[in-house]
């Protein structure tokens, strides 16, 4: 169909502010990323913008030789690969009796998640409820306590809603039970929700940051937001740096190109499931 005059200015005027956006949002990694790569000297005078000047990979160098950081690297894929599963396991778990509508509670299991949402529990007794846990400087502190979100949770429980009901009686005819008709049938017509919520489940967890500085005591446990945040504050590099390769600026950007860059190399293999679920719980025609 012929688009007017009107939808072609609108889908024009979204291209512009997208490509903006877009803009707005590549520019500063691209100007780290040139930081990292260039002389310190230059660096200090402020000459760098989006190319690197007197192109060196000292900082680099540097950074992919420490042991504590690729230790930091192994403790973030531990949680957001343990994590991500669990979160889509327990959130699926969940969900899918809050989607149905013959469980008579759900009305007020969900009041009680949205509650959550709105009023969150004070630092105190939340810290001492994590000690009291036995979770205090352990690596599943890092997971527990996130493993289930309540945005996502409702994003998915409405995902659940949408698909067909006659699927579920035609399958416990057949003599499936309910988490035989969750697991064969509603996870896998899930894939693109279920899709959705592990990028923004594994983005929450590989920039786990609050929970490590409140119940993470041992270095060897800290995941790379904390080293990162030890890099930045640290004012002291200079100390056992070669001043002529490198500084604490340039140490500081590869750093953050380096906690930064995996999770952005995982987006393009499910970019076409997060496309697809970019409209859950979204009225459709």
């Amino acid at each position: 169909m012929k688009s007017s005059l009107g939808e072609t200015c609108f889908r024009m005027v979204n291209y512009v502010v997208l490509i903006l956006l877009s803009v707005t949002m590549i520019l500063p990694i691209i100007h780290v990323f040139a930081i990292s790569m260039s002389d310190p000297a230059a660096v200090d005078a402020h000459q760098v913008q989006f190319l690197p000047v007197e192109l060196t990979s000292s900082a680099w160098k540097y950074i992919v030789a420490k042991a504590d950081l690729w230790r930091s690297l192994s403790v973030n894929l531990f949680i957001t690969v343990v994590g991500t599963l669990l979160s889509l396991l327990f959130t699926s778990l969940l969900a899918y009796p809050l989607a149905r509508k013959d469980f008579r509670i759900r009305n007020k299991i969900m009041f009680g998640i949205v509650f959550t949402m709105i009023f969150q529990a004070p630092m105190i007794p939340y810290f001492l409820t994590i000690k009291s846990l036995g979770l205090l400087d352990s690596i599943w502190v890092l997971i527990i306590p996130s493993t289930i979100s309540a945005f996502n949770l409702i994003i998915l429980r409405t995902f659940f809603q949408q698909l067909p009901f006659e699927l579920e009686e035609s399958a416990r005819i057949d003599g499936c039970t309910d988490y035989g008709i969750l697991f064969r049938m509603v996870i896998p017509l899930s894939k693109p929700a279920l899709a959705t919520m592990g990028l923004f489940y594994a983005v929450t967890y590989w920039n786990m940051f609050f929970h490590a500085i409140l119940f993470i005591r041992n270095p060897k446990l800290y995941p790379l937001q904390l080293k990162l945040r030890e890099t930045m504050v640290n004012t002291d590099l200079s100390a056992n740096l070669n001043a002529m390769a490198y500084n604490s600026q340039t140490l500081q950007a590869a750093t953050i190109i380096f906690v930064t860059l995996p999770i952005l190399l995982v987006y393009p293999f499910i970019q076409k499931y997060f496309v697809q679920g970019a409209t859950l719980g979204a009225v459709k025609e």
